[in-house]
């Protein structure tokens, strides 16, 4: 089913190429795809930016080429193709995560998106659904916490580790957060972390000690990689769980597995799509997401919100660490 009030062609930020910011092209000629089987066409309100973008504009990451970055939007369902669009129709104000996202329009797997309740805004939507759903999938299926649980959060006012604090403190979690400047560690607190300290080791395994009175934490979640590695396995208590998601200081280096065995550590290393590969995952994990953002009051910090035609600048900003909080595009 379609609308007759659809265009043909589109505003969107296409690359042909790898490299800088340079490479961006703001296009007004890009042609509206179709939806296909199984497929919605969405008009985005708004668009995420995510650090993975730049990665697939450098080159990091592989990718063909010509290609229309972006992996997630919000916006109203325009048209719909043949086959199972899960009960999603034209009108419906969706949030959706698959590719294609820097575009006035998208035709994304109808599996993949979902209908925003009403008390959340297009926007908010769009800034939590990757983020957002990354920490609640963490904390449901890495490693299930509990209520009175002692988490230690590292990097707990990055785009997960704000969102991660807010989970837990819903959970009923005492969490322990590591950031690197005052401000972050401030940012970490209003966000739900109950203290923080910074990332010398010292200090990190003294905080553990007198919030657990010496017990170490339930649960390490991990996005920062290399350099906390070692630094998690000796604050994690014994029977608890190191959770490793995220590589900002690089990927963890081999060790011996019996490392693990002098307090039956476990360890995970998920990967986010696989804890929302069936829909009634994904349906389940995002209306958990929405009923948290609702009823415990979260606080979606977006950054900034930058029209599309200014993409090179949002880029820009993100790879310059000047940012603190979601970045969103406006068509």
């Amino acid at each position: 089913m379609a609308s007759s009030a659809i265009p043909k062609t589109m505003r969107g930020i296409l690359i042909e190429k790898t490299g800088g910011t340079e490479v961006l092209q703001y296009r007004t000629d890009l042609p509206v795809p179709e939806p296909k089987e199984g497929e919605l066409l969405v008009k985005n309100e708004f668009i995420g930016i995510n650090y993975i973008d730049t990665y697939y504009r450098t080159g990091l990451y592989p990718a063909p080429k010509p290609e229309i970055l972006g992996r997630e939007a919000a916006g109203t369902v325009l048209a719909t193709g043949p086959g199972n669009n899960y009960s999603l129709t034209t009108g419906d104000r969706v949030v959706w995560m698959a590719t294609s996202g820097y575009a006035e329009y998208t035709a994304c797997p109808a599996a993949k998106a979902i209908k925003i309740p009403p008390a959340i805004s297009s926007a908010d939507a769009c800034a939590a659904i990757l983020q957002g759903l990354t920490a609640v999938t963490l904390v449901e299926e890495a490693h299930k916490v509990l209520s009175g649980d002692t988490i230690l959060v590292h990097a707990a006012a990055g785009g997960v580790g704000l969102w991660l604090c807010q989970v837990l403190r819903a959970k009923g979690a005492k969490v322990i957060g590591t950031a690197s400047t005052e401000a972050k560690r401030e940012e970490a607190k209003s966000n739900g972390a109950s203290v923080c300290c910074g990332y010398e080791k010292e200090e990190v395994l003294a905080l553990v000690k007198k919030e657990t009175n010496g017990e170490g934490v339930r649960a390490v979640f991990d996005g920062v990689g290399k350099s906390t590695w070692d630094l998690s396995l000796e604050a994690v208590a014994r029977k608890g769980s190191v959770i490793s998601f995220g590589n900002a200081s690089g990927a963890v280096e081999p060790f011996a597995i019996s490392r693990l065995s002098a307090k039956n550590v476990k360890i995970a290393r998920p990967t986010f799509f696989g804890y929302i590969a069936t829909r009634d995952e994904f349906e389940r994990y995002a209306n958990e997401l929405f009923k948290m953002m609702t009823e415990d009051k979260f606080n979606v910090k977006i950054h900034e919100v930058y029209p599309l035609q200014d993409v090179a600048r949002a880029h820009n900003d993100l790879e310059g660490r000047k940012t603190t909080g979601k970045l969103l595009l406006k068509p």
